[in-house]
């Protein structure tokens, strides 16, 4: 085997044959390969004979035999698989299939190359992905965390299978809140009271709360005050905030029109707070190993120009109608479907009675932009499940106006990566104590905090420095991983107990994987004096797959290549993040009983150190695609 083949998708080829060739009448039909969960009935099955035993209206056991009769006569299928016998057919028609050791070892050593077995796309895409979503003058929080790491995942699996990706940080920095913020920074500047060459995020951030407050006019209130005669001192206090508030307010309106007209002074203190912002969030992001940049943000504002022209456009061609003062665009036809084929019905608002533009309108113009300017013919929203309904409205939207219409005449493929919420152990949405959303860069240093603990308790011979650095890596990898682990869908419980622990599917396990084998070459280089660099000898050696350990690691190796795709496919990151954990335990088996240095010949040493090399690139890959740190050593 001279280029790498997908061992389930040489299966799957083989089984189909066998099926079409059993069944001529039930045409192409999807064998079901799947990885078997009992090694000893076999390393994969076909489960096709149960699905299909309706269809042919014979027995699944009978439908099994014929397939099994047909797919022992496939000549490809028998250089990779024992033959079949009696007991290949188990229960109600499963199809054990057994994978011969040298074949193993002849996939392996095909994948074996720089690329893992993953080969270049036939069609190259350029991907565009939104991710992060941070708003003006505010720290990135936990609310944050899910669109910054799985947005990034995403991002990095694309780029890994060979496509070219734009990310998109959607930066909300327009509208009336951010005038508030922009009008009360200008305010305090001009008296004196802050340095604009100084100022930092969380000045800003208590800046735009102050704002949010001073122009909030507390009309209950003052109506209370009125309804139930609480005195001239409560009415006059009353009147005082809510008539400040108001001045505050249209004070802030007028910071808008002057910000939307480009008024220098107002646009220049707005510029100030938005390069604030985004340099912070870029270093957050650093720390967190996600892939965010300062070129990479698209803020609402530079959409600003095009969304008049985007309705402007819409009520031209009759695709955007009046409706009670609003414009709006009916998604009840026949195409106005979401992801599941199912009729929206309910209408876009694209712009709002008052004249106001939504996000839906910026939405729009973002999908006319990333398909027309970028070129891209798939665009991906890692964003909260709960804005389900908007990206479908968005999505049905796009593609009746033709701004999801690639040059070819297709539609560019539209996917929201929904996300659920980060809770605490009470069930509840992750906050602070006291209420307030926890910052990234806090949940980062706490991380950081109680990974030392057990890497200094493991590790204590490294320098202290060393230590450190470690324990950043071990608890960035907590963190994202234990996002990343889980069904982006659901919501999950935010523990750093479970998180950073060394055992069980987190990412210090990995992490510790990782480390083992690296510590395995070192011990080579050290001990047997064998050379461990790019050239060395056993990169070479001809691998045998023997024992059950080495048969089960090697299985799980080649399903790699698979797991990227999979990822990819589904949007789904805990899906290759399941991959690197059963990898990871079919590796701490195979160490546990087969011995690699201490081997019983140089034969057997040389294939198994060469099985650990390319299961520490696999997960070395793996890790890196999934946006994860990682150490040589712990």
């Amino acid at each position: 085997m001279s280029a790498f083949s997908d061992p389930i998708a040489l299966l799957d080829s083989a089984f189909r044959s066998a099926t079409s060739a059993a069944f001529p009448d039930v045409g192409d039909t999807d064998p079901l390969i799947t990885a078997s969960k009992q090694a000893a009935l076999g390393d994969f099955q076909a489960n096709v004979a149960m699905s299909l035993s309706k269809r042919v209206g014979k027995p699944p056991r009978e439908v099994a035999a014929a397939i099994v009769a047909k797919a022992g006569t496939n000549a490809e299928l028998a250089q990779i698989a024992e033959p079949f016998t009696d007991k290949s057919i188990a229960g109600p028609g499963f199809i054990n299939i057994r994978l011969k050791g040298d074949a193993l070892a002849a996939l392996l050593t095909s994948m074996d190359t720089k690329s893992l077995g993953v080969p270049a796309p036939q069609t190259k895409e350029t991907i565009a992905v939104d991710l992060c979503g941070v708003n003006l003058a505010k720290q990135m929080h936990v609310g944050h965390l899910r669109a910054t790491i799985i947005g990034d995942a995403l991002a990095r699996v694309y780029e890994r299978l060979g496509h070219n990706v734009v990310r998109q940080n959607h930066l909300g920095d327009w509208g009336l809140p951010i005038a508030m913020v922009t009008a009360k920074v200008a305010s305090d500047a001009k008296a004196g009271k802050i340095n604009l060459n100084t100022l930092k995020l969380d000045d800003l951030d208590r800046a735009y709360k102050q704002a949010q407050r001073e122009c909030t006019a507390d009309e209950d209130g003052l109506a209370a005050v009125e309804k139930f005669n609480l005195g001239p001192k409560a009415r006059a206090e009353l009147e005082e905030q809510v008539f400040g508030a108001r001045e505050k307010l249209a004070a802030a309106k007028l910071t808008l029109v002057k910000l939307q007209s480009h008024d220098p002074e107002v646009f220049a203190v707005w510029e100030r707070i938005a390069k604030i912002t985004v340099d912070e969030c870029v270093a957050v992001c650093a720390r967190l190993h996600a892939i965010v940049r300062a070129e990479d943000t698209a803020g609402e504002s530079s959409y600003s120009n095009e969304l008049g022209e985007v309705v402007d456009d819409l009520v031209k061609r009759g695709i955007a109608v009046e409706s009670d003062g609003a414009l709006v665009v009916h998604l009840d036809g026949p195409d106005d479907l979401n992801d599941h084929g199912q009729k929206i019905n309910e209408p876009c608002i694209i712009r709002k009675s008052d004249g106001g533009f939504l996000y839906a309108t910026t939405d729009l113009a973002g999908i006319r932009r990333r398909v027309r300017k970028f070129g891209a013919s798939r665009l991906v929203y890692a964003v909260d499940a709960r804005q389900s309904l908007h990206f479908q409205q968005v999505f049905a939207a796009a593609r009746k106006a033709g701004y999801a219409k690639m040059p070819n005449g297709q539609n560019a493929i539209l996917r929201h990566a929904g996300f659920g919420m980060v809770l605490g152990d009470d069930g509840r949405p992750f906050k602070t104590r006291s209420g307030e959303n926890v910052k990234l860069t806090d949940l980062i240093d706490q991380s950081h905090q109680r990974a030392s603990v057990e890497v200094n308790r493991r590790s204590a011979s490294l320098p202290e420095a060393e230590r450190d650095k470690i324990a950043e890596v071990v608890g960035v990898a907590a963190i994202k991983y234990a996002d990343l682990a889980n069904d982006r869908m659901k919501d999950y419980v935010f523990s750093f107990d479970r998180m950073v622990a060394f055992e069980g599917n987190t990412g210090p396990y990995l992490l510790y994987a990782f480390a083992r084998i690296k510590s395995i070459l070192r011990k080579a280089q050290a001990e047997k004096g064998l050379d461990t660099g790019a050239n060395a000898p056993f990169r070479k050696a001809p691998l045998a797959i023997v024992q059950p350990q080495e048969k089960t690691l090697a299985l799980a190796i080649l399903r790699y290549p698979g797991a990227l795709r999979s990822m990819a496919d589904s949007c789904e990151p805990h899906r290759l993040c399941g991959f690197l954990y059963d990898l990871a335990g079919a590796y701490s088996s195979f160490y546990d009983a087969c011995p690699v240095l201490n081997a019983e010949d140089e034969a057997t040493m040389l294939s198994r150190l060469r099985l650990c090399d390319l299961t520490g690139r696999v997960l070395e890959d793996g890790l890196t695609t999934l946006g994860l740190p990682i150490v040589d050593r712990m």
